[in-house]
């Protein structure tokens, strides 16, 4: 469980310092109502902050089941906002898997 918490911490950490440094290469990928209803860039900062929050989450090790939850939620919203890129977004089906990993093997420890 430990892997799993530490490897989609890595992912989410990654992709927020990521748009941090470099917001014009990841712009592509908001979705249009992002785009429209707000500024690109404060939205990508936004969601980068609520990424490593999120990473940093998952490291602490405390209510993994719920944070493990918010990750495949966050991780199915990507998916669907950018389902017309398949051919990048390929890799997040085996980041979702591993949120759905972590979520079962949370409730087998009850």
């Amino acid at each position: 469980m430990f892997f799993l918490r530490v490897g989609l911490a890595v992912v989410f950490l990654y992709a927020a310092a990521a748009s941090l440094l470099d917001p014009n290469s990841w712009i592509g990928f908001l979705p249009d109502w992002a785009r429209s209803n707000s500024s690109e860039r404060v939205f990508l900062s936004l969601f980068s902050i609520y990424e490593i929050i999120l990473a940093l989450l998952l490291l602490w090790g405390k209510w993994v089941r719920l944070f493990a939850i918010l990750s495949l939620i966050t991780i199915i919203a990507i998916i669907i906002q950018n389902v017309h890129s398949l051919d990048i977004i390929f890799r997040d089906v085996s980041i979702l898997f591993s949120c759905l990993a972590l979520i079962a093997l949370t409730y087998r420890q009850d």
